[in-house]
């Protein structure tokens, strides 16, 4: 819901609830020990998670029927090599949290920074709208975390002397390799990410120095949407007079030949009204 309400407030006060964190824990300690009980308990908790996650988000997806999704969960289907670098390092925290009974209290802490649930509603959000490119980006950024933690923990509890490294080998060379295959898509996505940073930098550049438009405009906000061919950026702007479907055009067409890249433009206008008590005296 807090993904729907696009509310930041929200989603932070709901990922305080990491459901999923004990069971990753707790099949990372089973691999690691070798203990099959263990290992297929996290497994099935795991699993079955998720996919009441995903049910959930789906029909509540399906009963909302946003046409288009907020700014909270398009950034939950980009993920890079950062967010594997946020999985590992709280993975890390949290398994050493669990021994250690003195810093449990940092545990709500790790449970936002991972962010697990909210991929997993991301993935349902996607299905209800037909968007594949959405609902992959997010089971990307579920898997990243999962592995993250995986793997952190279980260094972690070699580390502390929980296991040997004999009976830890193979286990974190498992783990440490579905991890390296993740490498290569979060490689791109983050250069994707720099790249587009660098456009949109660009972008606002060129439309407020170089336009006679943004002349007469201020711009407040933008927010670009890359899921989207060609991408849309979306401009809140006020202005004294109306913003008209040609000067749009004219716009779209001087950056494309500026950026060697086609963009959506679509501008959000707030009128500028002058009001006074009184005539003024002339």
């Amino acid at each position: 819901m807090g993904l729907l309400s696009n509310s930041a407030a929200v989603i932070i006060g709901a990922m305080i609830i990491a459901p999923l964190m004990l069971p990753i824990r707790g099949l990372a300690f089973g691999a690691l020990q070798a203990d099959i009980t263990l290992f297929r308990k996290g497994i099935i908790a795991v699993a079955v998670g998720t996919g009441l996650a995903v049910a959930i988000a789906f029909t509540l997806g399906l009963l909302v029927g946003l046409p288009s999704y907020g700014s909270e969960v398009l950034a939950r289907s980009r993920p890079t090599l950062l967010d594997l670098g946020i999985a590992v390092a709280a993975g890390g925290i949290s398994g050493y949290a669990k021994i250690e009974t003195k810093i449990s209290g940092s545990l709500a802490g790790t449970a936002i920074a991972v962010a697990l649930m909210p991929p997993i509603c991301v993935i349902g959000l996607g299905l209800a709208q037909g968007n594949w490119s959405l609902s992959f980006g997010a089971t990307l950024l579920y898997l990243t975390n999962l592995l993250g933690i995986a793997l952190s923990c279980m260094v972690t509890f070699l580390v502390a002397g929980y296991t040997s490294m004999a009976r830890a080998r193979q286990p974190l060379i498992w783990t440490m390799a579905l991890t390296a295959i993740l490498l290569i898509p979060l490689g791109v996505s983050f250069a994707r990410l720099v790249r587009q940073a660098q456009l949109e930098s660009s972008l606002r550049r060129a439309l407020l120095n170089r336009t006679v438009t943004f002349g007469r405009l201020q711009l407040l906000n933008s927010n670009t949407n890359w899921l989207t061919n060609p991408p849309e950026v979306r401009l809140s702007v006020r202005a004294r007079e109306p913003v008209t479907p040609r000067q749009v055009e004219l716009l779209e067409e001087f950056i494309k030949r500026e950026m060697g890249q086609a963009f959506t433009l679509i501008f959000e206008v707030g009128q500028v009204e002058e009001i006074r008590s009184s005539e003024p005296t002339p």
